[in-house]
Order: structure tokens, then sequence, then C-alpha cells
């Protein structure tokens, strides 16, 4: 059944740019056939390739913008990477977004290197919790033999439900276990220190507004999230959430929700990226990698 304008419009301006099926469900039968996708959205194959390119297209615009910037420019000119190697990012719906920080990084580094023969592997699945990508780790990150590994996870642990505020979805007990075991299994088989992308800060009153969801997710929560984060090894990136806006997050950031940054958010997240890739001269060591009170 073809979608009605109204929900064309819902898919076109929100959900589809995290909708992507392919990965969610990678053995359901037939995923693999396009037509068959746009189907379950709605759409005919035409509509879905060209709504998909928008996206993309808006991501590599992005790219070229930051080019225009000098200071990028510095921090490309010193990133520790030769330009061969595998890069896989493991996240939730700010990864897998087409026109998310991951696809601007990546644009921005081929543009900029254009001989190089770098492989890009984004692993995000949107809403996926600490746990849901656990899950993940060796089909969607081991299995591509990474030399470097992304994580940008945390914000879905932190969901509180409509019916169940008292407590988050996932525990800060749990989610510190399955960072831990992310770390040890991935510093064990690559190479280089893995880089922890921390939460954004969520602004719940816009995100009360939107029915779609039936969960809010507040700053308290997450800054549990980056507390935990900044005793990692490695490259710990915006260690404490300033990268929407110093004092408080500005709402041209976010999408409508909230929750989900807008493509001006990511182009922020892409700069600290970089420059904590360059600045940081020994990455962390984790010397306070302590457990939360909630798991002694």
């Amino acid at each position: 059944m073809q979608a009605s304008e109204g929900e064309k419009e819902v898919l076109e301006k929100y959900l589809l740019q995290f909708l992507n099926l392919e990965k969610r469900f990678p053995l359901l039968p037939g995923i693999e056939n396009k037509e068959a996708v746009a189907a379950l959205m709605g759409l005919d194959e035409a509509e879905l390739t060209k709504l998909r390119n928008r996206l993309d297209k808006n991501a590599r615009e992005a790219a070229i913008e930051l080019l225009e910037d000098e200071e990028v420019n510095n921090w490309l000119d010193d990133l520790p990477f030769e330009g061969d190697e595998t890069i896989v990012a493991l996240g939730d719906s700010m990864t897998d977004d087409r026109q998310g920080w991951f696809s601007v990084f990546s644009d921005l580094l081929e543009i900029y290197i254009p001989r190089a023969n770098f492989n890009f592997i984004n692993s995000g699945v949107s809403y996926d919790t600490t746990t849901d990508a656990l899950k993940r780790v060796n089909r969607d990150v081991l299995a591509h033999k990474p030399d470097w590994v992304f994580i940008a996870l945390g914000t879905f642990d932190m969901q509180r439900l409509d019916f169940a505020a008292e407590r988050t979805l996932i525990s800060l007990a749990d989610y510190w276990e399955n960072t831990k075991t992310m770390e040890a299994v991935l510093t064990d088989t690559v190479d280089n220190p893995l880089v922890w992308i921390s939460p954004p800060p969520v602004i719940s009153e816009m995100l009360e507004d939107i029915r779609l969801f039936s969960f809010n997710i507040h700053e308290k929560d997450i800054k549990q999230i980056r507390e935990i984060l900044a005793g990692k090894q490695g490259f710990i990136v915006d260690p404490l959430g300033q990268r929407m806006g110093e004092d408080e997050p500005e709402a041209w950031n976010y999408l409508s929700d909230g929750l989900h940054p807008s493509l001006s958010g990511h182009v922020n997240t892409v700069k600290e990226v970089l420059r904590h890739l360059t600045q940081t001269k020994e990455p962390q060591e984790g010397s306070s990698l302590e457990p939360p009170e909630d798991l002694k």
C-alpha cells in the first residue's frame, strides 16, 4: 500500500534518515531487494532512492563546507590515519542517520584525501542500547577486522518509559558492564585506541511533545554516562557534552524531537572528533574506571 501524502511528508522530514531497514533486519528474506524495502515504507523504489540520495547529498555538502574552515584543515593534516584503514562506527540513531556525523566524517576524509582507500563501515542501528549493540559486536564490528572503532552509544540506555519513569531502561550498572565488555574485546583485537563519543544532551521539553515516543531522556542520566566514559581507555570525545551549546544545548542543533541532532549538530560532533583525535597527545589510560555505585 502506498503511503499517503501526509505519511510521505513525515518520512521525508523525520523518519527516513533513521529508517535503514537493511541494517536492522539483515537476515530478513528479500531485504536486499530495494523495491521490497521501499514497499515496506509505502514508497516505490524511485521515491526511496531519491529521498536517500538527498540525505546523502546533504552530508557531502556539509563535509565540503567544513573544508572551508581553516582550523578543520589543520586538524585534518594531523589525523593519525594512513589512508587505507577500515574504520567502523558502532552506534545508535545518531550514527545510523544517513546525514549523521559518521557520514559527514567519512565524506570529509574521502574528499580531503582523494587517493586514500579508506573502508568506512557504519554499524549504527537506530534506537540501539548498549545491550543491543553488544550482541552485534562480532557480526558488525569484529567481522570487518577494523583498524579503528568509534563507539557512540548510551543515549537510549537512559530512556525513562512513560509507564515506568522511576528507572532507566538499562541500568547504569548494565551500561558499565556492557561497555566494559566492548572495551575488553575490542582493545584485544584492534591495534589503535578506541574512540568513545559521548552522548549529547537531550532537550527533554522538546522530546515530551513528540507523540511518536513513549519515553523521555534527562540530562542528569546522560551526565552519568559521560562520567563513566571519562574513565575509558582511548580517545574520549566531548566528555562534558558541550558540543551542542557550551552553556546549554541550542535547539537549532536538533531535529524537532530535541533528541536527534540536526545537520548542524552532527557537524559539531565531527569537529569534536577531529579536535580530540589530533589534540589529545596521549589517549586516556582509564585510571578512574570504577564500577558505578549500583554495581557494588
